[in-house]
């Protein structure tokens, strides 16, 4: 069984459609990222960075005691391995889905996110940085796009990890200044994506944890006033 530890953000969704995806068995563990769930001295000890997603499995195929695992990129790879599913086999196949996954770990996934704070949550909106990250999101879209243009996903032929870490983070298209229409490329693979049965129900799952709402105040305090005296317990 998987302890899924977990909020409802893009990166949590990401892992909830991998174990929908697999039928894996899966326990969630809320964690409200709001009111600093995350600095539990017992979530530190799984996820040293106090982000989540994170997961313990109790089961790992060495027959050994659990293991933990953060970061979404290595959650993925990890169910992936575990159950066979969704990386190939062959060393061609993994390269193209392992770079297209760091790839959203490492740009997508940041840029965006940073597109989210200065948009949505900065008290002081700050022109400069909004447009620099809109306009970074935007050029990411247009890499993915073109990525899309010869294939039905974006590792080839066949749905992967690669395409459960960027789906999440195109959701908000609206929030974050981008027009789907400019990208028939990708608004193709991300209408498909949205249609899985595994994917509907990976996100309610999330609205069953936490419905939809504005963000407080004070959560935002919480998330954005982090330093290193946050870890501090």
């Amino acid at each position: 069984m998987i302890e899924l530890f977990y909020w409802p953000t893009p990166n949590g969704h990401k892992v909830t459609m991998f174990l929908e995806e697999t039928g894996t068995p899966y326990e969630i563990r809320p964690i409200d990222i709001g009111k600093g769930a995350q600095f539990a001295p017992d979530f530190l000890k799984i996820a040293p960075n106090n982000r989540m997603p994170a997961i313990v499995d109790h089961a790992p195929t060495d027959g050994g005691a659990p293991i933990s695992v953060f970061e979404s990129g290595a959650i993925l790879l990890y169910l992936a391995d575990k159950t066979g599913r969704f990386v190939p086999a062959d060393i061609r196949g993994r390269v193209e889905t392992l770079q297209w996954l760091f790839w959203q770990m490492g740009g997508l996934g940041p840029m965006a996110g940073q597109n989210h704070h200065f948009v949505q949550y900065a008290p002081e909106k700050i022109p400069y940085a909004m447009k620099r990250y809109v306009d970074e999101t935007n050029r990411l879209y247009g890499v993915l796009n073109k990525r899309l243009a010869d294939r039905a996903f974006v590792a080839g032929d066949a749905y992967t990890i690669a395409d459960m870490a960027a789906y999440p983070w195109i959701v908000p298209w609206e929030k974050q200044g981008q027009n789907l229409d400019d990208f028939p490329h990708l608004k193709r693979w991300f209408e498909a994506i949205a249609a899985r049965p595994a994917t509907i129900r990976a996100y309610e799952k999330g609205e069953a944890v936490r419905p939809s709402r504005p963000m407080s105040e004070e959560e935002k305090k919480v998330l954005f006033g982090q330093t290193a005296a946050s870890l501090k317990g």
